[in-house]
């Protein structure tokens, strides 16, 4: 019903629309993954330590949360195809305005405006996703997050061929954001032109049910670990495994290699080991990784660990989406909304939460604590239905 609804009103080949909208999880990963590949340049510039890195981080999530209301509002009015091209060119344009920072109330503006957009970004082009889905009749979330990944994987070494030539963030970022730029004008005029059809005075974003409590508890953590991974890092490479500045950025290329290769093999995984399976050797993944780093702060075995780390991280994310837009208790939209919200306060605190942890400890100690986030993912995912 949902496919025979969806074809009605689009007017190309569903392929097409296929292909915009992951263009759009390319863009957005390649802005986000931009700002967290200089992230420790920045730390450097401005002589911040891990606590107040932590604290100014906090002004992503801020910037996040505070744009909830307001962006499940405009996806309402607007439709997901006007927002997400609306996310984009904003995440974009906060690109520069992070490079032109010089000073910490700057940055602060800054960040809580690139999390406005970040927000934004996110809800929509995943509201474009479940339409796109509807239109196949089976779950292709996990691709579309893999080129999200691909994004990320990119914008990493192109940050570290960066930081290698001494190339300072400013031009780093003009020169990414014009990029982004002249992609969304490409992907723009093949976005799916009608959303997912939900019910009339149906909400677009709640606290999930009962039923869905679980899945966001799953992203939560998940995430959690996946944030710390972006933000952190390369200032764990740098300050703990002492890594060349040519090597800063290994770590954060190794995750978001074998984050983006997991994901495009997530489905067929899956088909053939179960859902649970699946998530409870995520879980694992996750935690092995980091202890590993942990235990064997050295280039290679930091490397392996973070690893380990990306392709755990790989399937939750995709897994938990695809389940809560098949919920029962809710509209498809409405669950995915609900279920992305919870998941993504994690994928926002994880950040500030280890720079306030390492302050009052190390970074080895915060990343311990993160480590177990990944067990606390194997253990709930024993709850969930094979």
């Amino acid at each position: 019903m949902l496919t025979q609804t969806l074809s009605s009103s689009v007017v190309r080949p569903r392929h097409i629309y296929r292909l915009a909208v992951g263009a759009t999880f390319l863009l957005q990963g390649l802005c986000f993954s931009t700002w967290a590949a200089r992230i420790p340049t920045v730390q450097q510039q401005l002589g911040l330590t891990d606590t107040e890195l932590g604290g100014v981080l906090l002004a992503v999530p801020v910037g996040s949360v505070t744009s909830l209301p307001l962006t499940g509002w405009l996806v309402a009015r607007f439709g997901s195809r006007l927002m997400s091209v609306l996310g984009v060119l904003l995440y974009a344009l906060g690109l520069p305005l992070l490079g032109l920072a010089t000073t910490v109330p700057q940055l602060l503006g800054a960040l809580v405006l690139f999390g406005l957009a970040s927000n934004m970004a996110n809800i929509s082009i995943n509201t474009q996703a479940v339409g796109v889905e509807g239109l196949y009749g089976k779950s292709i979330m996990a691709k579309f997050h893999g080129i999200w990944s691909l994004a990320g994987f990119a914008g990493a070494a192109i940050g570290s061929f960066m930081i290698a030539h001494h190339v300072a963030p400013l031009p780093h970022f003009l020169l990414m954001s014009g990029v982004v730029l002249v992609g969304l004008l490409a992907a723009r005029p093949f976005l799916l032109p009608q959303d997912a059809p939900r019910e009339a005075d149906a909400p677009i974003f709640v606290l999930p049910d009962k039923s869905l409590l679980l899945l966001g508890l799953l992203a939560f953590c998940s995430l959690l670990c996946e944030g710390t991974m972006f933000d952190w890092s390369g200032v764990y490479f740098r300050k703990v495994v002492e890594a060349p500045a040519s090597q800063v950025g290994y770590g954060f290329a190794a995750f978001m290699s074998t984050m983006a290769a997991g994901r495009f093999i997530a489905d067929w995984f899956t088909d053939r080991f179960g859902r649970k399976r699946t998530l409870i050797l995520s879980g694992l993944l996750e935690a092995a990784g980091l202890l590993l780093a942990v235990l064997a702060p050295g280039i290679v075995p930091a490397t392996v660990g973070f690893m380990l780390v990306g392709l755990g991280v790989s399937s939750v994310v995709p897994l938990v989406y695809g389940a809560a837009g098949r919920s029962k208790t809710m509209a498809a939209g409405v669950a995915l909304a609900a279920v992305s919200t919870v998941g993504f306060a994690g994928f926002l605190l994880g950040p500030p939460l280890i720079g306030l942890v390492a302050g009052a400890t190390s970074l080895r100690v915060s990343f311990s604590l993160i480590a177990g986030m990944g067990l606390v993912v194997a253990l709930l995912a024993r709850r969930v239905g094979a």
